[in-house]
């Protein structure tokens, strides 16, 4: 088991920029991001493996969220750009020791870490 750590998030208008980061205590296979809004389900937005699979995201931030890794500081980023009112939830990183069939990676209870979640609010 491995402690998350996230930080970045915030308030920003439409249109604008914010950084999540979530620190992760030891090694991990893979990191993914989810988000949950008020009254509505935990759901599923990138995920990042260090080696082997490509980036894979929600078709609702396909184009605009970018996630990354920075292996010196063990670190997996979500860069969000070009933000929507529809953005607004609390973002959480999760993450996997061991490699996670395709199909899983965009459910919840797969992820047995969990970061403590970031507010990010977006205003029309």
């Amino acid at each position: 088991q491995v402690q998350l750590t996230q930080s970045g998030g915030g308030s920003v208008q439409a249109g604008g920029s914010l950084r999540l980061s979530c620190r992760a205590s030891g090694r991990t296979f893979s990191t993914a991001w989810f988000r949950q809004a008020p009254g509505k389900e935990r759901e599923f937005v990138a995920h990042f493996e260090w080696r082997g699979r490509p980036n894979y995201y929600a078709d609702s931030v396909k184009g605009r969220f970018t996630v990354s890794g920075d292996n010196a500081q063990n670190t997996v980023f979500l860069q969000m750009d070009r933000l929507e009112p529809e953005d607004t939830a609390v973002y959480y990183c999760a993450a996997r020791q061991v490699r996670l069939v395709l199909s899983g990676i965009r459910s919840p209870e797969n992820y047995n870490d969990w970061g403590q979640g970031t507010q990010v609010t977006v205003s029309s």
